[in-house]
This record gives structure tokens, sequence and C-alpha cells, in this order.
């Protein structure tokens, strides 16, 4: 066997081994949040922007694969600290020492982004969204959505959300690796206003709430970005490539 297959096989091992870990993170969170705060609790945590008589299971085994859907959810968010952990362990052995200068605050930045976007549509935007379709709805109608639509829903949104909150690092990225510049960022503001709405009318339910929500983080976001490449998101010197190189 030539060192080149065995070193393609040793990364195979490792990342098998960093992916086992990651899950096993995950199934451990499971294991604890059915010990305590239960699984009532966590699905009513989940439920709780609703605000309205809860939803309603149509299928048979909803009742039971809706939950375990949502602890599943609740348990990845709470691991993901770990899990990216794990795929930045499995990554950073290849990096330069300047590229990981770099790249591990990108990933703790990334991270927090990730879940302010997630904490924003659950105590804003889900919350918001709700009371305007219940005080919208005619009267004779009563909101009661069904459990596994519902959670489809926040799962879009929160992902929608999560995403959404990573334009400052998509910005930086796209700075630092030279492919765009910071005056070329400003000189598109008007156009990236206007293709962020579209994007927020696409994603959020047909209401101005929802979509509004959307649209002022994406916009400010996008200034935070350009804030920030000012400063971290200049290419390579050339120091940093004859580094490469040696």
């Amino acid at each position: 066997m030539s060192v080149n297959q065995e070193s393609f096989i040793s990364h195979l091992i490792e990342l098998r081994t960093r992916l086992l870990r990651a899950l096993a993170s995950i199934f451990v969170v499971m294991l604890a949040l059915v010990i305590w705060p239960g699984l009532d609790a966590v699905y009513n945590f989940v439920a709780a922007p609703l605000g309205f008589k809860g939803a309603i299971a149509t299928d048979i085994v909803g009742p039971i694969t809706v939950p375990l859907k949502v602890l599943a959810l609740v348990s990845l968010m709470v691991a993901l600290p770990y899990v990216l952990y794990q795929l930045w362990a499995f990554v950073a052995p290849g990096l330069y020492e300047h590229e990981k200068k770099f790249a591990l605050p990108l990933v703790i930045a990334s991270t927090g982004l990730f879940y302010a976007g997630v904490a924003f549509c659950y105590y804003f935007v889900l919350r918001q969204v709700f009371v305007f379709i219940a005080s919208f709805a005619p009267s004779s109608i009563t909101p009661m959505p069904d459990a596994d639509k519902y959670l489809t829903f926040v799962l879009t949104m929160f992902l929608a959300f999560g995403v959404t909150f990573e334009i400052p690092i998509a910005v930086i990225l796209l700075v630092r690796f030279g492919l765009v510049t910071i005056e070329q960022l400003v000189e598109w503001r008007s156009y990236v206003v206007l293709g962020n709405a579209v994007v927020a009318a696409v994603i959020t339910p047909p209401d101005v709430v929802s979509m509004l929500a959307l649209l002022i983080p994406m916009c400010l976001l996008y200034e935070v970005g350009l804030f920030v490449a000012r400063y971290v998101g200049k290419r390579e010197r050339p120091a940093d490539l004859s580094e490469k190189q040696t």
C-alpha cells in the first residue's frame, strides 16, 4: 500500500471518528433532555409561539413522531458547538498558522450568528406572525395547524433566519478571497437591498410582518459585513503567500 493510500485511509478513519463523536453528542443531549425537562416540555417550548390552542395531529403516529422530531432538532441545536468543533478538529491540521488564526474566529462567529438568527426568529418573528394570523383570520375560522406542518414551517423559518444572519461572514469571505472589493459591494448596495426583498418575500409567509422582520436584519447585517470586512477581510499579503510556499 502506497503512502498516499495510507494517508487517505487514515483521513477516512479520522473523519468517521469525528462524525461518530458528533452523532454521539447529539444522542447524549437527547437522553439528557428526555430525563429533564422531559419530552413534553421540549415540544411545548418549540410550540409556544403558536399562542393559541396549540396544534393538532392528523396523522395516526403524529403524536409520537412530531415530538421526537422536535427533540432531535433541539438536541442538534444544543450540540451544535461540539459538532462544529469536531469539524474544526478535522480540518485544522491541514491549515497554515495564519489560516487557523482567521478560520477559528470565523467558525465561532458563524455559530453565534446562526444561534442569534434562530433566537430572533423564535422570540420575535414567529410570535408576531402567529399573532397577526390569529387577528387577521375571520371569527368563523379557528386556527388549529397540523403539528407536523407546523414543525416543517418552524424548521424552514429557523434555517432561513439562521442562514440570513451569516451574511456578514459571506461578505468577509468574498472580500478576503479577492472575489469582490469593498467598493464594489458598496456600489451594489441598492441591488442587494432589492435582492434581499425578493428573498424575504419568497421565504417568509405572505404577511408584511415576517417579511420586514427578515428584510431589515438582512440589510443591517450586510452593512455589518462591510464594516468588519474593511479590517479583517483584506486579501492575503505577499508575505502570507510566501509562507504558504515554504
